[in-house]
């Protein structure tokens, strides 16, 4: 599974979602332009001593992100139709996310089959968006739920 975040400009985000990376095993990618520089305190920081067991990838497109990829590619907007439980994910598949601030390009998203393009409903109308790396935790958890990933025993080393 992979996590895809597309111009990300919050470095803490970047930082979380690189721990959920090295949590799940899923790789991530960071698509340029960033809004950090990746040797950031604050980067280092929110991903505390993950970043070395994450398969962290800064690509400058996100045609490179995705060039090796096994799976489909979904895209997570607040503007799509289809919510995220809909789609019949396998494990190699890649979540993409947009900048906190913009979400997905318009011309990337019209650029895409509508069937890939989902939405984590909010219950509540008057909030704009959630966090972007929550965004990115509650898609991959559900995806890696319907893969059976989660299906394995902890391991024992606590």
């Amino acid at each position: 599974m992979r996590l895809v975040l597309v111009h990300p400009r919050i470095p803490q985000n970047a930082g979380a979602a690189a721990r959920l990376a090295a949590a799940t095993g899923a790789s991530l990618a960071l698509v340029r332009p960033l809004g950090f520089r990746v040797d950031e305190r604050a980067v280092r920081r929110s991903g505390m001593d993950y970043w070395p067991m994450t398969d962290t990838r800064v690509v400058d497109s996100l045609d490179e992100a995705l060039a090796d990829l096994e799976g489909t590619a979904w895209f997570f907007s607040k503007r799509a139709r289809r919510s995220y439980l809909d789609a019949r994910y396998s494990s190699g598949d890649a979540l993409v996310f947009g900048s906190e601030t913009e979400g997905l390009p318009a011309d990337l998203m019209a650029s895409q089959p509508e069937e890939r393009l989902l939405r984590i409903p909010m219950l509540n109308p008057q909030a704009r968006s959630l966090n972007l790396a929550a965004s990115c935790a509650i898609a991959l958890y559900e995806a890696l739920r319907q893969t059976g990933a989660l299906d394995t025993p902890p391991p024992r080393s606590f």
